[in-house]
């Protein structure tokens, strides 16, 4: 197979199958993800064609994947840092994440984390914030349902933190009804159960 050609096919098969999963993770299907993958397919078909430049299939997709999930890239690497306590580390590089042209599923997906990077700090008011302004966006096709399941329960567990035990219970209801599958639920399911409990521990009594 001439070498345009497969690059061409490459392209065409990379945008439609992972601009496929997008739709199946309810995240919509990104304009600007399929259009920027066309485009570095058109280049590069016409380097190999035009300029004869030699560009082996494995380094093209390769390079679609960098460019094409850059956001994406860039979150996984603040999560690290996150996870290992380096908050201001994570900051950079969502703050990064953000300003490197995302579509609407990434401008979420960056939001959902750095609110869940507050959480994680213990800056409860902000994080309760974010959330609430991304689960706006419930109903429309750019939030995941990973990510909304995500951000109701994290959600739940910054009013539990906050001693608000009814809003909490209402978030973890709808990690349940959106997502009772995921691993979010079973959390959700075990916070549910820790409520129940406290709520049946009758006051102490002062001698």
């Amino acid at each position: 197979m001439d070498l345009p050609l497969l690059i061409v096919l490459e392209g065409l098969i990379f945008t439609v199958l992972f601009g496929g999963l997008s739709w199946l993770r309810r995240e919509g299907l990104s304009i600007q993800f399929a259009g920027e993958a066309l485009l570095l397919t058109g280049i590069a078909t016409m380097l190999v064609w035009q300029a004869s430049l030699a560009i082996h299939p494995i380094l093209f997709l390769l390079i679609l994947y960098l460019v094409t999930f850059r956001v994406r890239l860039l979150v996984d690497i603040a999560n690290l840092f996150a996870q290992r306590g380096h908050f201001e580390r994570a900051g950079r590089f969502y703050k990064l994440a953000a300003s490197f042209w995302p579509d609407q599923a990434g401008k979420l997906i960056v939001q959902v984390n750095q609110a869940t990077s507050q959480l994680q700090q213990g800056s409860l008011d902000e994080a309760i914030s974010g959330f609430k302004i991304i689960l706006e966006h419930k109903g429309h096709s750019f939030l995941g349902i990973k990510y909304e399941v995500a951000a109701h329960y994290n959600l739940g567990v910054a009013y539990r933190r906050k001693k608000l035990d009814s809003l909490a219970i209402a978030e973890f209801n709808a990690v349940l009804d959106t997502w009772p599958a995921s691993e979010y639920a079973r959390q959700a399911n075990r916070a549910l159960e820790q409520v129940r409990k406290k709520e049946k521990v009758p006051p102490s009594e002062n001698n």
